[in-house]
């Protein structure tokens, strides 16, 4: 099984290549929204309930955005 820290290693390797692809954010979006995509097409591969927590996740998501822009943290 994959240790939390292990996947905190993979994101931040995937941010790096984002960035070296392109280090202007606003070609981000299309990333984001590509793995966002993955992320939900993944939330119904086993259990059709998670596609809910799926939508409670990107509920909490926007919450933390909304934050981010006001406070300028995370």
């Amino acid at each position: 099984m994959i240790k939390d820290y292990e996947l905190r290693e993979e994101l931040e390797n995937v941010a790096n290549t984002i960035y070296r692809y392109n280090s202007n954010p606003s070609s981000w979006l299309s990333w984001i929204t590509y793995l966002l995509a993955r992320l939900d097409d993944k939330s119904m591969d086993v259990d059709p309930s998670n596609q809910r927590r799926y939508e409670e996740m990107l509920s909490n998501l926007q919450d933390n955005i909304h934050n981010r822009r006001r406070t300028g943290g995370w």
